[in-house]
């Protein structure tokens, strides 16, 4: 009996089942790492995406050589042809692999004919299981994030006071939505430049034309697990005392802020999240740093990223498919290509994207996922953009995210409300709206602004349906003050505005 191992590209760890059980024996165990051309073509990916999907896995496989597994390295067309020959040419009777978290490319494995036996291991990279976490959901009558959190602080003893939360207080979110003040000292990123793997993938990617979505160069990004670990290090260092204040907060030119940047290595395997939240709580204690800096970022790891992987699998496999509000519209082309928007902090969003594959949380939320949602985009549309456009996007990221949170397709499984929002909110989280031709105050006439008539359209559009959620009863009422005539106005603008980008199509 010979067993072999598929590593997939968004497990690279040690750490992994596959791996722990069979070291002792690594000698004599075939791993294959395989790198599907015909498979990143599914969707326009960004470029600066496949780089660090490829590169990682190539310094991975090199980490494993030298540990004295015994590794195979295919870029192919498919998956199925070099597991084939693989699987006969190393005599292998049972393969063994991780399970996917993405439910699209474990049916796909699945589906592939292999001549051996197939076993999935439990995969073990997230603080709760699959399991444990449909144990907590079935208990509950409502899946409220903030309760699975606290749940979680107990569970592992994270800032915790024996049986209450240090500080007195679960939740410091309040002190953590400061808007941004003039000539704000930001740190720099880390960045790494591209050693001889890397270049060779990024060469690749631009011979292959894999995808024309977003800039290659400079990039910039971690590639191993030391870069990453060097990542996780600077932010504790030099981002998060300061992370909290300011953790929603947009600055044109400001990219990252004081951002973790670290999603990208946790949704890879190079960093383990509780390596990651021990970090930061040893921080708090050695440093004495701010608390809501530390607990705002923790509850992002403990509690919004185990919350969002752990409703994937809860729900049913139709998930992606919800459209609560009916929403049909295609996807402006904006999204692709920042220069055909006049919006500013549109533009400003959607180039940074194109420039580095990623954003902040309320850059995603409150600038791209609020315009979709408000202008009645498809939320399928949206999603299938986030998941190509983003550094640190899977499956079981975008659809929660997205099609949950972002757009409330799934009319309330995990949102109490819809995250809608006019210009209002966007000036006083940024200094987007001092730089845009449009005027943030005005719902109608030439310089309104796209956000303000397709805000008040939404509410509108949808009030019958927004009257069944009770945290939209304020703002709906705000629908009297205006009058017959304004109605006609917005509805007609927010109808030009779709009548003219549909024509550029």
């Amino acid at each position: 009996m010979t067993i072999g191992i598929w590593i997939l590209g968004d497990r690279l760890t040690t750490k992994q089942l596959c791996l722990q059980n069979n070291r002792d024996r690594r000698q004599q165990t075939p791993v294959i790492f395989i790198e599907s051309n015909n498979y990143v073509r599914q969707r326009p990916y960004h470029r600066q995406k496949l780089v660090l999907v490829w590169s990682a896995m190539r310094h991975f496989a090199e980490e494993l050589k030298a540990d004295n597994w015994q590794v195979t390295y295919k870029i192919a067309t498919d998956f199925v042809t070099p597991l084939q020959t693989w699987i006969e040419q190393q005599q292998i009777t049972e393969l063994q692999i991780t399970t996917p978290c993405d439910r699209p490319f474990h049916q796909l494995i699945q589906n592939l004919n292999l001549n051996c036996k197939v076993t999935f291991l439990p995969d073990n990279h997230f603080l709760w299981s699959k399991d444990e976490f449909i144990t907590w959901a079935k208990s509950r009558n409502r899946l409220l994030m903030e309760n699975f959190y606290r749940e979680g602080r107990k569970r592992f003893k994270i800032l915790m006071d024996g049986n209450q939360p240090i500080g007195g207080k679960w939740n410091y979110d309040r002190q953590n939505r400061k808007p941004p003040k003039k000539s704000l000292q930001t740190p720099e990123p880390l960045t790494f430049e591209p050693d001889t793997i890397t270049q060779e993938v990024i060469d690749w990617i631009e011979q292959e034309k894999f995808s024309n979505y977003g800039q290659i160069k400079p990039f910039t990004w971690a590639v191993n697990r030391q870069q990453a670990q060097q990542v996780l290090t600077h932010f504790v260092q030099e981002c998060l005392p300061q992370f909290g204040t300011y953790q929603d907060a947009m600055i044109t030119g400001e990219y990252t802020m004081w951002h973790g940047l670290i999603s990208p290595y946790l949704n890879l395997g190079l960093l383990e999240p509780m390596e990651v939240i021990d970090a930061v709580e040893t921080a708090y204690y050695q440093q004495e740093l701010p608390l809501n800096s530390v607990e705002g970022f923790i509850r992002q790891v403990m509690g919004w990223r185990e919350y969002m992987h752990g409703i994937y699998y809860f729900q049913e496999e139709n998930y992606g498919q919800s459209n609560w509000f009916e929403h049909h519209q295609p996807l402006p082309k904006f999204y692709w290509d920042a220069s055909q928007t006049e919006m500013n902090c549109l533009r400003q969003t959607l180039t940074q994207v194109e420039e580095t594959a990623y954003g902040h949380h309320i850059q995603r939320l409150m600038v791209l996922n609020n315009f979709a949602l408000i202008a009645g985009i498809s939320p399928q549309e949206i999603e299938n953009w986030f998941h190509g456009a983003f550094i640190d996007a899977y499956d079981w990221v975008m659809q929660t995210n997205v099609i949950g949170m972002g757009q409330f397709a799934d009319g309330g499984v995990l949102a109490s409300k819809p995250y809608a929002a006019s210009a209002n909110y966007i000036n006083k989280m940024s200094d987007y709206c001092g730089n845009c031709q449009y005027n943030k105050g005005d719902r109608t006439g030439e310089k309104a602004c796209p956000f303000n008539f397709f805000y008040w359209d939404f509410l509108n559009r949808h009030r019958d349906r927004l009257k069944s959620l009770g945290r939209m009863n304020l703002v709906l009422s705000h629908l009297r003050r205006i009058s017959a005539e304004e109605w006609e106005q917005i509805t007609a603008q927010a109808k030009q505005w779709w009548d003219e980008e549909l024509g550029r199509k």
